[in-house]
């Protein structure tokens, strides 16, 4: 049996989440339908709104059910903007974000302006700052960062929003990674829209959720009908929201696992960065490593390693293999059973190397060399290092010997 080790792309199924969607799917059931079973959709559906808004310490009256939160990012961008309008977006967003941020050029003549990170993925608050405009509608920074597993200063960010003169610019937060990994309030991320979804968190593919603080006023994306509240048209999907109910309802049993996962994730750290041609993408994780120069291995010498304010996931690991094609490693790994990637799964078929590692300043064969580890709590200890022996075997039999 392989060993799964890319839980940031869809987490393992949670049992009681499959089986309560399984279960829904044996009943038709139309949560607008006027007769009796209509009316346990319903049910079924409003009991799960309450079960994640209670995850995310919302009102579920502000919550909006979507097929997924790439929908949902779509649904806040295309929105809320109007014709003319300008965004200001951090370099390390995830593709639906490029995505949403693409249809609104086209259609909206939305302009868009990138604020970077540094060399270890951090982001400057003041950087945001400085790029605001008269005509900035919009801010949109995530609040944990899928390949490399930092997460963001949302909350600070939107003070620093709060504090300027003139009207408040709306902060869209894609909370995505965050659900699940790291305790979530979404009041506390400072953000006025923010999304999730529930294969993230063991649910079943097929749900995501738009969360619009005090209920802010969207233009749907969808129309037709009333659906949602008239934010988003079209039947609910209710099978993948009721099993969305139950991990959500499960989720402090597996945020208290997550400490656990966090030391599984630092051994492996240490004894693959031991490897002379593996190196970390991030200092999130360790202070100092052999592989790694003196001037990184000094993150205190260094201004822009803020990871220690901003955070981290636990259950992340972005590394970049020396002299040897990420996708190749990966096809080896592939065929010996262990299942992991290069950074989002939305671009797994991309040949070209992660935007992320390029937006960190790496080369283009810097970039090509990336691997994402993330596990999860149901990741084998025993298996982890199994893996961590593999890796670095296939990396002395793929990598030519130094000099």
């Amino acid at each position: 049996m392989g060993l799964y080790l890319d839980e940031n792309a869809t987490a393992t199924p949670l049992t009681e989440a499959a089986e309560a969607a399984a279960s829904a799917l044996l009943e038709a059931s139309n949560a607008s339908a006027p007769h009796a079973q209509g009316r346990r959709a319903r049910g079924a559906l409003e009991r799960a709104r309450r079960q994640v808004a209670a995850s995310l310490n919302v009102s579920p009256r502000h919550l909006t059910f979507c097929s997924s939160a790439t929908e949902a990012l779509h649904a806040v961008i295309l929105g809320y903007l109007s014709r003319g309008d300008h965004v200001v977006v951090s370099a390390v967003e995830h593709p639906a974000v490029w995505g949403a941020l693409e249809a609104a050029r086209e259609l909206l003549e939305v302009s868009v302006s990138v604020a970077p990170v540094s060399v270890c993925g951090a982001l400057n608050i003041e950087e945001v700052m400085g790029l605001l405009t008269p005509r900035t509608r919009l801010v949109v920074v995530m609040a944990a960062q899928n390949e490399l597993g930092l997460t963001y200063p949302t909350r600070a960010l939107a003070d620093r929003l709060a504090e300027r003169s003139g009207p408040l610019i709306p902060l869209l937060c894609d909370c995505v990674q965050a659900w699940g990994k790291v305790p979530l309030s979404l009041p506390d991320t400072g953000a006025t829209f923010a999304v999730v979804s529930g294969h993230k968190i063991g649910a079943p593919i097929g749900s995501g959720v738009l969360w619009a603080r005090e209920g802010e006023p969207l233009r749907p994306l969808l129309r037709g009908g009333s659906q949602e509240r008239g934010r988003r048209a079209g039947t609910e999907a209710i099978a993948p929201i009721i099993g969305l109910g139950v991990a959500a309802e499960r989720l402090s049993t597996r945020l208290a696992e997550m400490e656990r996962v966090r030391a599984l994730r630092d051994e492996l750290a240490e004894r693959l960065c031991a490897h002379p041609s593996l190196t970390l993408n991030t200092l999130n994780t360790l202070n100092t490593l052999s592989s790694l120069s003196s001037a990184q291995a000094s993150p205190r010498s260094q201004p822009w390693v803020s990871w220690r304010e901003q955070g981290e996931l636990p259950n992340t690991l972005s590394l970049r293999a020396k002299g040897v094609a990420g996708d190749l490693l990966l096809q080896a790994l592939d065929l010996e059973g262990y299942y992991l990637s290069s950074g989002s799964a939305c671009s797994s078929g991309a040949l070209s190397p992660s935007p992320v590692l390029k937006a960190l300043g790496l080369s283009d064969e810097e970039a090509g060399g990336g691997l994402r580890v993330s596990i999860g709590p149901q990741t084998s200890e025993e298996g982890l290092w199994r893996f961590a022996e593999r890796l670095t075997t296939l990396l002395d039999q793929l990598t030519p010997p130094l000099a």
